[in-house]
């Protein structure tokens, strides 16, 4: 009768010990993963920021200065200029739902012609050789040539919603002609400038002669050599 309690024990034991061990290694395993991704983290943010840097004088060749406009939190854009200080460009960030993930990407838009001129993509995870066409496709391309994204007359919002349509029936400037056998790709794009313009320009426009006030200004070349004239 007294053997009972003792078997118990001895039976409990090695439970008890796996439990201990099993809590341990998830600790750990907790600690360690919260310590990569704290090591990481501004090597992958240093790296999004160059990468980010590289695609804004992609889009706007012209351009040699970059500025970040904040125009609400969370919400920025780049203004990119040449060297004597004239604005050449707002680029700035979207995102939409496409094949197998989330389509990441950068546009420009040109102030002087209200339109968008060019897209590149941060991040994707389409389809090789059907959904990474819109990185290649000419045709495609080219819809980016001139891309209409006029405010209406409220200045709430575009006067005419972007939007991709099926291949070959585009008939307004503000249509993207899709991709024939990549069309959620080609929609993703467009829904991600349309939702991003929708946002962003209602409140860049009431900004913009502020934000181009930088071609009254001096570049810092032209106030060094300012500064060493007698």
């Amino acid at each position: 009768m007294n053997q009972a309690p003792t078997d118990t024990l001895q039976h409990q034991t090695p439970a008890l010990r796996m439990l201990v061990t099993l809590g341990g290694v998830a600790m750990l395993s907790g600690f360690l993963i919260v310590l990569v991704y704290q090591l990481t983290k501004p090597i992958i943010e240093e790296n999004q920021r160059l990468a980010i840097e590289q695609m804004v004088f992609k889009l706007v060749p012209a351009a040699s200065i970059r500025r970040d406009i904040e125009l609400a939190p969370g919400l920025s854009v780049y203004a990119a200029y040449d060297e004597q200080g004239r604005l050449k460009g707002v680029v700035a960030q979207g995102a939409a739902q496409g094949y197998a993930d989330l389509v990441h990407l950068l546009y420009n838009y040109a102030p002087d012609c209200d339109c968008i001129k060019g897209f590149d993509i941060l991040k994707m995870a389409e389809t090789p050789g059907l959904g990474d066409k819109i990185l290649t496709d000419k045709a495609f391309l080219a819809n980016f040539d001139y891309l209409d994204a006029r405010l209406n007359a409220a200045g709430d919002g575009l006067a005419n919603p972007i939007v991709t349509v099926k291949h070959g029936k585009k008939q307004e400037q503000w249509q993207i002609d899709a991709i024939s056998g990549a069309t959620v790709t080609s929609r993703a794009v467009g829904k991600a400038i349309n939702d991003s313009a929708q946002q962003m320009l209602p409140l860049l426009q009431p900004r913009l002669e502020g934000i181009r006030q930088i071609e009254l200004e001096q570049t810092p070349a032209e106030q060094t050599q300012a500064e060493q004239q007698p």
